[in-house]
């Protein structure tokens, strides 16, 4: 499993490099963003963990030159930056998950094997499908009404669950133990804002909806009368 570290600062990046190769990983390290940018680019990897605070490019304009490209690269985001608003933009950009400065290590590599498990997990194809919208599990494709839709990685797993799931009603708890594990923030509204991206691109200009709220419990994607 090869991943690209893009961190300034060399001693963390010192750091995190020598912990991820004794875990088995082969590492790469860009220590700007420009670097950071062209090495996401123009090389094969199996995840990016990316520091919003660099020189050249910022982590989020890195970000987007990535997700232009791939839309399925894993991108961890790792930065100082903590609040709530930080993390929603870097999710809103397109990164997978968000560890905050200082973090325990451990936690790095859970985060890590989660991310990277999904990248490379091997399932037969299979198309799910619900009114006009389908999904390609293995090819991991989305077509509404015939038209392709771009989704992030957390985007298709969170619309994977929705779909295999279909009529049942599903709790923030459920859905956030499903598409996030362990390193979802139990205080945060990702969730919320997670389903309202999807149902921006999967609902939006389309009927019927497919994503329902259901108040005081949680959402359910389902063809309404």
């Amino acid at each position: 499993m090869k991943i690209l570290l893009v961190e300034d600062e060399p001693k963390v990046s010192a750091f995190i490099r020598r912990g991820l190769e004794e875990e088995g990983f082969t590492v790469d390290v860009a220590f700007d963003g420009d670097m950071g940018r062209r090495l996401a680019l123009a090389q094969s990897y199996d995840l990016v963990i990316l520091d919003v605070i660099l020189p050249h490019y910022n982590g989020y304009e890195v970000l987007t030159a990535i997700r232009m490209q791939d839309q399925q690269l894993p991108v961890l985001m790792l930065t100082a930056l903590g609040t709530t608003q930080d993390k929603l933009q870097g999710f809103g950009g397109g990164a997978d998950d968000y560890l905050v400065k200082p973090f325990d290590f451990p936690e790095l590599v859970a985060r890590v094997h989660a991310l990277t498990r999904r990248r490379v997990q091997q399932t037969r194809s299979v198309v799910l499908a619900l009114a006009d919208l389908q999904i390609d599990t293995s090819a991991k494709t989305v077509t509404r009404a015939g038209q392709p839709i771009k989704l992030t990685a957390r985007e298709f797993g969170l619309l994977e669950l929705f779909m295999r799931q279909a009529g049942r009603v599903l709790s923030r708890a459920e859905i956030a133990g499903d598409v996030w594990e362990d390193s979802f923030d139990a205080g945060s509204n990702v969730v919320d804002v997670y389903v309202n991206y999807l149902r921006n691109k999967i609902d939006k200009g389309f009927s019927p909806k497919l994503i329902h709220t259901v108040v005081g419990m949680g959402y359910v994607m389902r063809v309404e009368d």
